[in-house]
């Protein structure tokens, strides 16, 4: 598994990273291709588990407060399991496989974690709003799944 995290993270007021992934149908993306859009991309830890599926859902139910701004989804899941979760649960929206974490600690999204008195590195769960030069304007960090797409919307405005 990926190791250390990034050791300064980006922040609001700084350019988003660029980068290639492959999307739940293979196809690999660009994030320099959303240039001259707004842009939300949440980084998540893993498909089809409790807090991950309702932070999808959500994203899924809400696209329409979102005003069509794209939404890009971010695990290290592979390909195959982003293209089982979509069609599982009729997601609209591109997830992309980091298997590596390179773009979640590119972003400062990958830490270290403690689950029943085990510590390792995995994904944090964040989502960044970005604006159409790429430009950060918004992140949240250590993100609650309850009330976070209206926390989003109402900083869209």
């Amino acid at each position: 598994m990926p190791g250390l995290p990034r050791k300064t993270p980006i922040s609001g007021g700084t350019k988003a990273p660029d980068f290639a992934l492959k999307d739940q149908d293979g196809n690999r993306v660009r994030f320099s291709d959303f240039r001259g859009k707004k842009v939300v991309l949440y980084f998540y830890v893993r498909d089809d588990t409790p807090g991950c599926t309702k932070e999808a859902c959500s994203f899924r139910d809400g696209l329409a407060r979102l005003k069509d701004i794209p939404v890009l989804g971010i695990s290290p899941d592979p390909v195959d399991s982003h293209k089982h979760f979509a069609d599982k649960y009729g997601l609209p929206f591109t997830l992309l496989s980091d298997e590596k974490a390179k773009v979640a600690k590119k972003f400062g999204v990958w830490g270290k974690k403690n689950m029943y008195g085990r510590t390792y590195y995995g994904v944090i769960r964040s989502t960044f709003i970005i604006d159409e030069s790429g430009t950060i304007k918004q992140e949240y960090r250590r993100v609650k799944v309850d009330g976070h797409l209206s926390q989003i919307v109402k900083n869209l405005r």
